[in-house]
């Protein structure tokens, strides 16, 4: 083991690769909040989490003023007890979004250290579950997409062998959704799994109108149909409608899933590693959900949960949206629609350290020594 000597945290600002719209926002950029962390040995880890356009000076505040201190001088391999300390040290704004994405940052740059100095993969050493993961897209699903354009997206992953398609729903009539979902079933036929995403857009009504006509449709899952604060009503929608409940990108600790887990309100599981607050919890939920006979489809973090899914047995799909190429020089390894984890240790990321250093927002960059 060896004790953290300097901490250095900066954020870049990317600017996704395709319009990316929903029933309730526009992904208008993605603040990379990354933290480096160097063990006295000279072992460097990296970490990072994002938001979608908003939050992120809060996020680098957090760390700078309130986590990295109390990170210098503490042992690297220690990382339960890190996360733990660091979580209580931020009570006051827990739970939540910016207190797990402050947590994210530092938790995947530990894990990263930890795996580079044992030297494995992160997929290996979290468990070593699985060696691929299927893939679906959602890149060509958002809202403000025209059904020829969903279909023919649809078709053309299909062809590369992707398990499935995620549409976007929310249009302000149900039959406006049936008609686009209905093109793109009758383009890709039965064999193709098709997802929707409401972004958490309805009410109790409308989200059960919604899923009786997912199921006539042939849908795999209804994804956050509600307000995530709304457990009762994912409850007893889950107990009516005949297409599964997914949630997760929105639960911000596994206490929260474990409430939805115990009431029977899902029976998919998109925990994010960013959002729940780094690798830590994200394999406690992961576990949660596996002792419960419940898959896991994670939210987001491709590049990151293409490890984390090959670690655990009850993964069942990877969510392709490319998130890290303009800072990265690795892509993700695909293969006949399968994803593959890096074979390298640590994470398996391979940043563009240039390119970080050129897109570093201003008055992000601080640097901690101890």
């Amino acid at each position: 083991m060896a004790k953290i000597a300097r901490v250095e945290i900066r954020m870049v600002d990317l600017v996704p690769m395709v319009k990316r719209t929903d029933a309730i926002q526009a992904f208008i950029s993605q603040e990379t909040p990354l933290v480096t962390i160097t063990d006295a040995d000279g072992a460097v880890g990296v970490g990072y989490s994002y938001t979608i356009g908003t939050g992120g000076p809060a996020v680098i505040s957090l760390l700078r003023e309130t986590l990295v201190p109390r990170l210098l001088g503490r042992e690297a391999e220690e990382i339960e007890a890190i996360w733990r300390d660091l979580m209580f040290a931020t009570h006051a704004t827990a739970v939540g979004a910016v207190t797990s994405l402050a947590l994210a940052a530092v938790d995947t740059a530990l894990w990263d250290l930890r795996c580079k100095r044992a030297g494995l993969p992160l997929w290996r050493l979290a468990g070593g579950a699985k060696p691929a993961i299927p893939l679906y897209s959602t890149e060509g699903g958002w809202l403000h997409i025209e059904t020829a354009a969903l279909v023919e997206d649809a078709i053309r992953v299909k062809e590369q062998g992707f398990a499935g398609s995620k549409v976007k729903v929310g249009k302000p009539h149900l039959a406006q959704d049936r008609a686009r979902l209905a093109a793109v079933r009758a383009a890709v036929g039965d064999d193709f799994r098709l997802m929707v995403d409401a972004n958490q857009s309805f009410a109790w009504h409308e989200a059960l109108l919604r899923a009786q006509m997912l199921a006539d449709v042939g849908i795999t899952w209804f994804e956050e149909p509600m307000p995530a604060d709304d457990l009762a009503g994912h409850t007893r929608l889950a107990a009516q409608s005949r297409v599964p409940i997914a949630v997760g990108e929105s639960l911000y600790s596994p206490g929260q899933f474990a409430d939805y887990l115990r009431a029977g309100a899902c029976s998919i599981v998109q925990v994010d590693v960013a959002r729940v607050g780094g690798i830590t919890p994200w394999l406690k939920v992961a576990h949660m959900a596996e002792a419960m006979n419940i898959a896991v489809c994670p939210h987001f973090l491709m590049e990151l949960h293409v490890s984390l899914v090959c670690a655990i047995p009850n993964s069942w799909m990877l969510e392709y949206i490319p998130q890290l190429d303009p800072i990265t020089e690795t892509r993700l390894d695909i293969r006949a629609g399968l994803a593959h984890p890096p074979q390298t240790a640590g994470l398996g990321i391979s940043w563009d350290h240039a390119a970080i250093a050129a897109q570093t927002i201003a008055g992000s960059h601080s640097d901690h020594r101890g």
